[in-house]
């Protein structure tokens, strides 16, 4: 059986947790996606779609995606389930997804997707857990659910997709007018810690256009937010040179370096420990405040990086106010800790 896939964990709920791709090298999956992505060349703009045969219940693969799915999804909400031969829940959830579409009579429709054969659609989606249900409509992911769910469930499922999907017709607006109301969409999910929404938005949008900065650098925070620090900088690297610029790259260049400079640290008590013992131990002062700010204490971190300065200005060649500086950078100028940590620099370097 492969493992690539973890088989109905029931605390794996719809968009209850980050789906994450699987393990593996991000950065070679970003650019097979990119590869991928040319040939499922998923169309924002449904305006210039061709609607496809209306037929309820088909299988489809990687490459016809945009067509069984993307495109279909203006005409009628799609369903799409995510399945593998080696799957038990699989072979029961199927026949009871089909039964609930037919009976809809064209309200709702179904494409299945055998993910042994088709994985790129699934890993782009964040599929970890199968079978995996996405509901599509007007184009975009609208909900999904993961497991086996009885016949009730499912037709419950399927009236709420219906009663929510958009007439079927395709909005009007250019490429990039939804594009732009993709990433805005994702932005929002990301700034309320919907992770779930943020990554699949910023997904859609780099199936249509790989190099888009904006998208690259949101999927990169929502790794970092989802903890996955090693991902975030790998889809980061993916930003083309010129293209890594502008306060959005840098912050988040400089939160990934912090990080990872406070990776080797170990936790922040022993560096406590040896700071109480030791005042003018500069270098454990030094490594606490990168802990610190690893674990989310800014202000704390901000705090000891002054007392540093306050004990030895010329330590490590006035390495506290450049470190200081850094953490200003990767915080932004609005951040509570930033402003806090800038009356600390200024007293020191004025008073």
């Amino acid at each position: 059986m492969p493992n690539r896939y973890r088989l109905c964990n029931p605390d794996f709920g719809p968009f209850g947790q980050l789906l994450a791709p699987h393990p593996g090298d991000v950065r070679k999956r970003v650019k097979s996606a990119r590869k991928e992505t040319c040939a499922v060349n998923i169309n924002l703009n449904p305006a210039a779609a061709t609607p496809p045969p209306a037929v309820l219940v088909k299988d489809s693969t990687d490459r016809s995606f945009k067509a069984d799915v993307i495109d279909a999804s203006l005409e009628a909400p799609v369903l799409v389930d995510f399945w593998a031969p080696w799957c038990g829940p699989c072979r029961t959830l199927s026949p009871t997804i089909e039964k609930v579409v037919n009976e809809k009579k064209g309200k709702i429709r179904l494409v299945k997707i055998n993910i042994d054969e088709n994985p790129a659609i699934a890993g782009q989606l964040g599929v970890q857990s199968i079978p995996a249900v996405f509901a599509f409509a007007g184009g975009r992911p609208v909900d999904a659910f993961i497991g086996a769910y009885p016949e009730s469930e499912v037709r419950k499922f399927a009236d709420k997709v219906i009663a929510a999907a958009p007439p079927g017709v395709a909005p009007a607006g250019s490429i990039e007018d939804e594009i732009k109301a993709a990433l805005a969409a994702a932005k929002d999910g990301l700034a309320a810690g919907d992770l779930n929404t943020a990554a699949q938005t910023y997904g859609m949008v780099l199936q249509h256009q790989p190099d888009n900065v904006e998208a690259l650098l949101g999927m990169s925070r929502v790794y970092l937010k989802a903890g996955e620090a090693p991902q975030a900088q790998a889809v980061l690297d993916t930003i083309p040179e010129a293209a890594r610029t502008g306060n959005d790259y840098t912050s988040l260049a400089a939160e990934l370096k912090l990080l990872s400079e406070a990776a080797a640290l170990g936790g922040t008590a022993e560096l406590q420990r040896k700071v109480d013992q030791a005042p003018d131990d500069h270098q454990a002062r030094y490594d606490l405040a990168l802990a610190l700010n690893a674990e989310g204490k800014r202000v704390e971190a901000a705090e000891q990086l002054a007392a540093l300065m306050k004990r030895d200005r010329t330590w490590n060649d006035d390495g506290a106010r450049k470190k200081l500086l850094e953490f200003f950078e990767a915080w932004g100028a609005k951040d509570p800790a930033t402003l806090r940590g800038r009356r600390l620099l200024s007293s020191l370097l004025f008073s």
